[in-house]
C-alpha cells in the first residue's frame, strides 16, 4: 500500500464488509427469526475478526506513513483512516471479537427484560458489556479518560468536561423554562384509534415530502427506530403506537433525517472513509431539523392536520391551531424519544452522567436503577413507575454504545444553529411548509452540509454551513420563543 489510490482500494473493500455487518444488525432488529441469535451472534464475531484484521493490518499503517494528500478530500481520507488505525491497533483482537458476538444476546435479554419489566435478568448481560467496553476505553485511552475515548467514536474533537460544561449552561434555561411552561395551561392531547397500516401510509408520505430515497432505501417495524446504512442502501424503521400517531410520524421523520444525510453524500465519496456521516452529532442535528424545526413547525403542522383528516378523518382537537399546540405540548412523561423539545436534553443529561459513572467504575450495573429512579426522580419532580419507563427504555447500553447519548443533545445545538442560518437564507420556508413541501429546506441542507460527508470535522461542518462558529445559543433562543409563544408566556 505505497500509494493513496491502493490505500483507498483497502479502505473500499474494508468498509463494504462493514456495511454487510451493518446488514446484519438490521436484519436482526427487523426480520431475522427469533431462533437465529446465538448463530447471528457467531456470524457477527466472525465478521469482526476479518474486519478487525484488515483495519489493523500492518501493511496499512506503512501505507499512513508513508502517503502524502494532494487535495482537500485526499487529506480528508487520510485523517480518517489514520484516526481509525490508531485506534483500532489499541483494541484486542480478542476483545473487538467478544464485543461483536455479545452485542445480538444482550440485545435480545434486554428487549425481553424491558418487555418483562425484570431488570434482573438484564443485569447480567449489562454486567459483561460494561466490563468489555470499560476494557476497550482504557485500553484506547492509554492512561486517559476511558469515557473520553469511547465518546471519540461518535463525536470526535470533544470531551466530557466539554459537554459537562455546555449541559450546565442550558440546564438554568431548560429549567426555567419548563417551570413557566408546566404553570400554563396545557393544550389537549390529540386522542383517538389509528390503524397501524393507515399510519405507516402517512409515514412514508412525509418520508417522500422530506426527500427519502425509496430506490435505496425502506422503511420497516422495529422495537427501537434506527437508521441503518450509507450510499446506496440506506434503511430506516420506525414502531407504531395505535393511539399516538405522532410516536410513529415522528420517529419517521427523525430516521428520515438520518437517512437522508447517508443518501445525500457526493456519490463519488461512495465506500470511502469520508463517505459518511461526520459524526453523530452531526448525523443528530440532521434528525433534530428535520423531526423538530421543521416537522413541529406551525406552517408544517398546519399542512399535516390537513393530511392526518384525508387518511384518519375528524381528529379529537377542533382545528389546525389546536393540532400544532398538540404535536408541541409539554407535559410530564418518562420516554427520551416521546419527550418535547423543552424537556429532551434534560433526559440525555441524567443519560450522560450515569454512563460517564458506569465506565469510570463509579457505578455498577447492580446499582444502575436505583441511581436512575434517584436522579429522574430529582430533575422531573416524579417517580419512575416502571423500568420499561426508566432504566429498561433505551437500547444503546445493550448494544454498548456507551458516549453515544449526549450526540443527541450537541445533535440539538447544532440544529439550532443550521435552523437559525436556514432561515435567514428562505423567507418562503414557512409558505413552502404549509403546502407539505421540505424541498427548498432540505436541498439547502444537502448543499451546504450533507453532500461533504466527513470532509470535515463535526464543528467545522457546522460552522460551514452556517456561517458561525456553533453554540447552545441559537437553540436556547428558539426553544424559548417558540413554546413561549405558544404557550402565552
Amino acid at each position: 500500500m505505497s500509494t493513496y489510490t491502493d490505500l483507498m482500494d483497502f479502505a473500499r473493500q474494508t468498509e463494504a464488509l462493514a456495511q454487510i455487518s451493518g446488514r446484519l444488525g438490521w436484519d436482526q432488529q427487523t426480520v431475522m427469526p427469533r431462533g437465529a441469535n446465538a448463530q447471528r451472534s457467531e456470524e457477527m464475531a466472525a465478521l469482526e475478526d476479518v474486519l478487525h484484521a484488515r483495519r489493523t493490518d500492518p501493511r496499512l499503517g506503512e501505507g499512513l506513513q508513508q502517503a502524502e494528500a494532494r487535495d482537500e478530500v485526499e487529506a480528508a481520507n487520510l485523517r480518517e483512516l489514520r484516526r481509525a488505525y490508531a485506534r483500532h491497533t489499541k483494541i484486542p483482537a480478542r476483545l473487538a471479537s467478544e464485543l461483536a458476538r455479545i452485542t445480538p444476546l444482550a440485545q435480545t435479554a434486554w428487549e425481553e427484560a424491558r418487555h418483562a419489566g425484570d431488570v434482573a435478568a438484564f443485569l447480567p448481560w449489562l454486567s459483561q458489556m460494561i466490563a468489555l467496553r470499560r476494557e476497550e476505553g482504557q485500553a484506547i485511552a492509554e492512561g486517559g479518560d476511558p469515557y473520553d475515548a469511547l465518546m471519540a467514536d461518535y463525536e470526535p474533537e470533544t470531551d466530557s468536561a466539554t459537554i459537562a460544561a455546555t449541559f450546565e449552561r442550558m440546564r438554568p434555561r431548560l429549567v426555567a423554562l419548563r417551570a413557566a411552561i408546566l404553570g400554563a395551561d396545557t393544550p389537549p392531547a390529540l386522542a383517538g384509534h389509528f390503524p397501524q397500516e393507515a399510519q405507516l401510509r402517512l409515514a412514508r408520505r412525509l418520508a417522500e415530502h422530506f426527500g427519502y430515497d425509496f430506490t435505496r432505501g425502506r422503511i420497516d417495524l422495529a422495537v427501537h427506530p434506527f437508521s441503518s446504512g450509507s450510499g446506496d442502501d440506506v434503511r430506516i424503521t420506525t414502531r407504531v403506537m395505535v393511539e399516538d400517531p405522532f410516536n410513529c410520524l415522528y420517529s419517521t421523520l427523525h430516521e428520515v433525517g438520518h437517512a437522508a444525510y447517508e443518501q445525500g453524500v457526493d456519490a463519488a465519496h461512495l465506500l470511502t472513509p469520508i463517505g459518511r456521516g461526520v459524526s453523530m452529532g452531526v448525523h443528530e442535528s440532521q434528525s433534530r431539523i428535520y423531526e423538530n424545526q421543521l416537522g413541529r413547525s406551525r406552517a408544517f403542522c398546519h399542512w399535516l392536520h390537513g393530511a392526518m383528516v384525508q387518511e384518519f378523518g375528524a381528529l379529537s382537537v377542533p382545528d389546525a391551531e389546536a393540532f400544532y399546540a398538540a404535536a408541541n405540548r409539554v407535559t410530564q412523561g418518562y420516554i427520551r424519544t416521546e419527550a418535547d423539545e423543552v424537556q429532551y436534553n434534560l433526559h440525555i443529561m441524567l443519560r450522560f452522567d450515569l454512563e460517564r459513572a458506569l465506565i469510570r467504575g463509579q457505578l455498577e450495573a447492580r446499582d444502575l436503577e436505583e441511581a436512575w429512579n434517584t436522579r429522574f426522580e430529582a430533575d422531573f419532580g416524579y417517580p419512575v413507575d416502571k423500568p420499561a419507563n426508566g432504566v429498561l427504555q433505551d437500547v444503546h447500553w445493550s448494544v454498548g454504545l456507551f458516549g453515544y447519548f449526549p450526540t443527541y443533545a450537541l445533535g440539538n445545538i447544532y440544529a439550532g444553529c443550521l435552523y437559525q442560518s436556514l432561515s435567514a437564507d428562505l423567507p418562503d420556508l414557512a409558505q413552502d411548509l404549509a403546502r407539505g413541501e421540505a424541498v427548498a429546506a432540505t436541498a439547502w441542507l444537502r448543499t451546504r452540509l450533507q453532500r461533504f460527508g466527513a470532509l470535515r470535522g463535526p464543528r467545522d461542518t457546522i460552522a460551514h454551513a452556517c456561517g458561525f462558529a456553533p453554540d447552545e445559543g441559537p437553540l436556547m433562543d428558539y426553544l424559548e420563543a417558540k413554546f413561549s409563544e405558544l404557550y402565552k408566556l
